[in-house]
């Protein structure tokens, strides 16, 4: 047989998943229709006012305008466009790039993890399904409390340290990107989505507390499950890692456990990365710190560890360098996925999309309208996956649904958690998704592979959780 002919067979039996093309090709691809869709669907509008400093749609004041369709050179300047627009989320990811090739240089990230896992594995009652369902749920929580790019500094350190366990480096990113990703998603506290949400629905912020939370550790299990299930079948045969061949060399630990100790300047060093860690959740909890706080922090933080490894300023900055220099074409994709959203806003077919999608649901029994809810925030998050915007466009058009087909709006904001966060870590368009894999090393094609069927689990979780709330008539409590 041939080569081409094998190759031919190769690429026929390849599942559709496996088939997609490259991150930027396919987001290019997307840009493409999306301006196709801005002379095929009709241009349309809601009334927006500012509520408490938020500009939020007002319910039953969509109406069709005249039709503003992108031209090609438009579409292509979408995408530089984005690049700016994008702009913070990409220098997080240099920033956060430069301050953690600064800290491994060090030798304190390696160390500090191997006398970690030293100290796992000498306790023989700890098997790796405890260790991955400890960790997942540990950055689960992270994920439910700080919030998704907040915690952006976490993702090389669970690489690292799921490598040095013996996982592959899907493992360490899913207990890592999945973990931070689904505790912030289900959070009963999540200020972006549910906070937002409750307030468009004029229910008491953070209201129905307990069922989110049975929500957010029911989801946490499933995910804990889905990782050990592929962990074990990765350790009982290599070839069906998602990632194989993939360099890790520099991630890995380079001797063995026992040689590992900390001196006095891995432990300062590890101390600023705890400093700059308890920092931002101090910073994000009481002052709402954002990414430009959290870039910040970043770039005090390295430069203190460079000083205390005795580090010339010549050798902080060319290490920073090349740390920013390695996350180049995961960092600039980020910029290709912001330019959907803007051929999307300068076609005026956002709203649209969004009224014609979540309208039909007005004719459906309580139950499936709860669950096409949450389906149709899942279709309108690829459109526009920030968590807080999507609130405001869609929640003003929820809401009204949910009181004329019978389901409390406390179920509605269940439904928004479901579709949008849970949807979010499976979409192309998500910057601090991008900026994750990005750090982890993570192509987007072999993530979705990995995700796509947890995505599934999850969701059929939050369908029986639905179901709950409709049968309870879940009210603002």
């Amino acid at each position: 047989m041939s080569q081409e002919t094998t190759n031919n067979l190769e690429r026929e039996n390849k599942k559709w998943y496996q088939k997609l093309p490259h991150p930027y090709i396919l987001l290019f691809l997307i840009v493409i229709l999306s301006t196709m869709l801005t002379y095929i669907i009709p241009a349309g509008q809601f009334e927006r006012e500012e509520v408490d400093g938020r500009t939020v749609v007002v319910a039953g004041t969509f109406e069709y305008i005249e039709q503003t369709p992108v031209g090609p050179f438009d579409m292509f300047k979408a995408i530089p466009e984005g690049l700016v627009g994008a702009a913070d989320v990409i220098f997080i990811v240099f920033i956060a790039g430069a301050m953690f090739h600064t800290l491994q240089s060090t030798g304190a990230i390696e160390n500090g993890v191997g006398v970690l896992v030293k100290k796992v594995k000498s306790d023989k009652g700890i098997s790796d399904t405890k260790i991955i369902w400890l960790l997942t749920f540990i950055f689960g929580l992270l994920g439910a409390v700080v919030g998704f790019e907040n915690n952006i500094a976490l993702i090389p350190i669970g690489v690292i340290l799921g490598l040095a366990m013996g996982f592959d480096l899907m493992t360490g990113a899913g207990m890592t990107i999945a973990g931070i990703g689904l505790g912030f998603a289900t959070s009963p506290i999540n200020v972006y989505t549910v906070g937002v949400s409750h307030g468009i629905a004029e229910l008491p912020v953070f209201s129905g507390f307990w069922l989110r939370s049975a929500f957010m550790l029911a989801c946490m299990a499933v995910l804990a499950h889905h990782i050990s299930k592929y962990a074990a079948k990765v350790k009982a045969d290599p070839e069906k890692s998602l990632v194989k061949g993939i360099d890790t060399s520099d991630m890995k630990l380079s001797k063995s456990v026992e040689e590992y100790e900390l001196t006095g300047t891995h432990k300062a060093v590890l101390m600023v990365l705890l400093g700059i860690i308890l920092v931002i959740v101090w910073g994000t909890l009481q002052h709402a710190w954002y990414i430009a706080e959290i870039s910040t922090v970043f770039l005090v933080g390295t430069i203190i560890a460079g000083l205390i490894a005795r580090y010339s300023a010549d050798e902080i900055l060319n290490t920073m360098l090349k740390g920013a220099a390695d996350l180049t074409k995961g960092a600039l994709i980020i910029g290709v996925a912001m330019g959907i959203s803007i051929v999307l806003s300068q076609g005026n077919i956002q709203d649209t999309i969004a009224y014609n999608l979540a309208t039909p649901l007005e004719n459906f029994p309580p139950l499936i309208s709860g669950m096409l809810m949450a389906l149709v925030h899942g279709v309108i998050n690829f459109f526009l996956p920030s968590g807080s915007g999507q609130a405001m466009a869609t929640m003003p058009i929820m809401v009204p649904i949910s009181d004329l087909v019978g389901i409390t709006r406390q179920t509605a904001v269940l439904a928004f958690q479901i579709g949008d966060g849970i949807m979010n870590l499976m979409i192309p368009t998500l910057g601090g998704l991008l900026a994750m894999l990005a750090l982890a090393r993570i192509p987007f094609e072999k993530w979705f592979k990995f995700v796509f069927p947890l995505m599934v689990k999850v969701v059929l979780v939050g369908w029986v959780f639905t179901a709950i709330a409709v049968f309870i008539n879940w009210g603002p409590a």
